[in-house]
């Protein structure tokens, strides 16, 4: 069978971007008929586009607030009927169906309208049904029937007939095609996860029997964890704060992405928000090695710097205020090398400063979100694990101390911020701080006492007097023994070991403050 020339075309768009220029293309350079709905219709005629209405062909006038019109055998018929079919063709003439030749739909914003925070109703109504229909059937029969879903496709669609007398090619309506089915499958995803959302039972709202993903391309990457491995970044749709996220995040400068660009950017945006003042979160292989918060932000980026200089080259950091020229210029007194900047913003001279380093990457998110609260997917062979984020509401308050000294006020407010800092170091995580800086940080390790060892080291001296953070209860009492002994006077976890008696025991003999959360942040 030839490839099928456009001589009727039916459009109806939401999104009516370049559509007018469109379809004036196909009437003037191909002849093409436009069959057109509701508010496309206006739009088109105001354009000075011929239209013929769509309930001109059905003969049955648009109804129910426009709920019913596109839903008739002249469309689907004049869709799905397959043009070698001779028993198809005399069905179509007897009841007087006359073929499409191109479908030009694009689908009511649901997901746009839910994330604006419509009403039920309003979501309802917003759910589209005559477009998917549509849709489905073209693609169903694209050896006849090209289907355009998006407005970027319009200018190689009209090329490639211009190429080819006025006809799409077989690979081209296939590709499309598959587009269709994509989208209508990722639609039905989102009104679902709406519409379960919207259901009692949080939990299987959450986590439901089935799960569909949208996911959209937004780069190939420079390659994967290692140069030999390909790689590309999928932005997630529906992704309810997704304003101020990694995924939305403007590149202004600086090399392509790499796999491993984007986890630790990721692990650096994640842990600076968690702190509510100005603060800096230096990540290198997904671990924070500098993390300070001070009210003076080229501060906190010098003494995050100093927590561990060697492992900060070739680092990524975040910061959760706008860079200024200050903080750029302090960077570059510490000949400092960055794979990348991620920050609300960058101010002022900041970006032309940087320009001259053209490899550095630097990506703005516009604003910050708060930390946690969406679902969180991570992949295994032949599946995915999701699960809650790390977002836990944790009083102070109800914290409790087992041991005879209480923390002072000085040294609780200390930490809490090596709780927060904790919560962002590889399992079996030890945050050694003070002043809101990290000073030695240990984690990843097999078992706790590594990691103590590890921070104490890292700290040196300066652990006198300072404080620690463990992210799951000490299982014996050698890791509090190591903190202790390197000078930490208080140490924050979230006990519940079998063995919390020693521990505390522990604690007790070396004077030690010990605090207890009673929720645990590991990070496997």
């Amino acid at each position: 069978m030839s490839d099928p020339k456009i001589k009727r075309v039916l459009v109806s768009v939401t999104d009516k971007t370049g559509v007018a220029d469109f379809a004036r293309a196909l009437v003037d350079e191909f002849g093409a008929e436009i069959i057109s709905t509701g508010g496309t219709a206006r739009a088109l005629k105001d354009a000075g586009v011929p239209v013929t209405p769509i309930d001109d062909v059905t003969q049955f006038p648009e109804m129910m607030d426009g709920r019913v019109k596109t839903l008739h055998p002249r469309v689907h018929g004049g869709l799905l009927a397959k043009r070698d079919n001779e028993a198809h063709m005399a069905q179509a003439a007897e009841h007087g169906i006359e073929m499409i030749d191109m479908v030009v739909v694009n689908l009511y914003a649901f997901e746009k309208t839910v994330a604006g925070g419509a009403d039920f109703g309003t979501c309802i109504e917003n759910i589209d049904i005559g477009g998917p229909s549509m849709l489905r059937s073209a693609a169903k029969n694209f050896e006849s029937v090209a289907v355009v879903t998006r407005p970027e496709s319009y200018d190689a669609i009209l090329a490639e007939m211009r190429a080819n007398g006025g006809a799409t090619t077989r690979d081209t309506r296939a590709k499309l095609a598959l587009d269709v089915f994509q989208t209508t499958a990722a639609y039905d995803g989102a009104i679902a996860a709406w519409m379960g959302g919207q259901l009692e039972g949080e939990g299987d709202a959450k986590f439901p029997a089935e799960r569909c993903l949208r996911l959209q391309k937004v780069q190939d990457l420079r390659y994967g964890e290692n140069p030999h491995q390909a790689a590309a970044f999928y932005r997630r749709d529906g992704y309810a704060n997704a304003e101020h996220s990694l995924a939305h995040a403007k590149q202004h400068q600086g090399k392509e992405l790499s796999y491993n660009n984007y986890l630790d950017l990721d692990a650096a945006w994640t842990a600076v928000r968690e702190f509510d003042g100005p603060a800096c979160v230096i990540v290198k292989h997904l671990t924070p090695c500098g993390v300070c918060q001070d009210d003076d932000l080229v501060a906190a980026y010098q003494r995050a710097h100093a927590c561990d200089p060697v492992s900060a080259y070739g680092g990524v950091m975040a910061f959760n205020r706008p860079v200024t020229s200050d903080i750029v210029v302090a960077i570059f007194d510490n000949k400092q090398f960055v794979e990348a900047i991620i920050a609300p913003e960058f101010a002022g001279d900041a970006l032309d400063m940087y320009s001259a380093k053209k490899n550095a990457r630097l990506l703005s998110t516009g604003g910050v979100n708060p930390a946690g609260g969406e679902v969180e997917y991570r992949a295994v062979e032949g599946g995915l694990l999701c699960q809650d984020s790390d977002a836990v509401a944790e009083d102070p308050a109800t914290f409790t101390v087992p041991t005879k000294r209480q923390p002072t006020e000085d040294e609780l407010a200390e930490l809490l911020f090596a709780w927060k800092v904790c919560k962002s170091v590889k399992s079996n995580a030890i945050a050694i701080t003070k002043d809101h800086a990290t000073i030695g940080v240990g984690g990843g390790q097999p078992n706790r006492v590594n990691s103590a060892r590890i921070a104490v080291e890292q700290a040196g001296d300066a652990a006198q007097g300072a404080v620690a953070a463990s992210d799951a209860f000490f299982p014996f009492r050698d890791g509090l023994d190591a903190l202790a002994e390197a000078g930490v006077t208080a140490v924050i976890e979230p006990g519940g070991s079998i063995r919390d008696e020693e521990v505390i025991a522990a604690a007790d003999e070396h004077g030690i403050a010990l605090v207890f959360t009673g929720h645990r942040h590991f990070r496997h």
